[in-house]
């Protein structure tokens, strides 16, 4: 899952990264609003943390824009401002939810997690493809056979792939929607962790396999 967080406090962007990445999501750090509405136009998150005190644009200018705009993102809003009237205010402007600074890494997490949690059952959190189960909510990788935690990075590829059956996905695609447009990482990390994949699905047996087409991309197809 990636996230964008829009913080102009540089030491608290940099230890919400490293809290974010370590409970396996992807961040993108911006430090101004300005930043982050330029962030949004890719259309590559899963939600956005955003302070509301920032330079440039303040946060709640850019989630009016955005809701303006009709993208119904999940927003969290990170803030110092804790008197009743602001958080009212940011509820009404469109956020999901609203988190006074200081906070709890813990309740932070939770947050993220509720405001991204789908309006759909814990059953339906499951995709599958073939005898291939993916569970969104555990990031465990499954067929008869057994089963496997797979990292966040290869977790992200595979539901990119298993929500796109037989769809051809660009590299370039996994490579923005994945690492992110600052990464430093080149394009043929993306096969590199196809091959991983490739090895986690032969060894528990299933039936679909991850199809190449070369200088193209890659798409995920059932074995006849």
């Amino acid at each position: 899952m990636r996230l964008l967080l829009a913080e102009d406090e540089k030491a608290l962007s940099k230890v919400l990264v490293a809290i974010l990445e370590r409970n396996n999501y992807s961040v993108d750090p911006v430090y101004d609003g300005q930043a982050a509405l330029e962030y949004l136009k890719a259309d590559n998150y899963d939600g956005v943390i955003l302070d509301i005190m920032m330079p440039k644009i303040d946060g709640l200018t850019v989630l009016k824009t955005i809701r303006e705009s009709g993208n119904l993102i999940p927003v969290l809003l990170l803030t110092a401002k804790s008197e009743i009237d602001d958080k009212v205010l940011g509820l009404d402007t469109g956020a999901n939810d609203y988190l006074t600074k200081p906070f709890n890494s813990k309740e932070l997490l939770a947050r993220i997690r509720a405001m991204t949690r789908t309006q759909t059952t814990q059953a339906n959190s499951q995709l599958q493809v073939g005898n291939v189960t993916l569970d969104c909510a555990t990031f465990e990788l499954s067929t008869p056979s057994g089963s496997f935690r797979l990292a966040n990075k290869e977790f992200q590829m595979l539901e990119l792939l298993m929500s796109n059956p037989q769809n051809l996905i660009p590299s370039e695609r996994f490579m923005e929607k994945i690492w992110g447009f600052d990464s430093e990482a080149e394009i043929n990390v993306v096969w590199v962790y196809i091959s991983y994949l490739r090895k986690k699905l032969t060894a528990l047996h299933g039936n679909i396999q991850i199809k190449s087409n070369r200088n193209l991309g890659y798409s995920l197809e059932e074995i006849k």
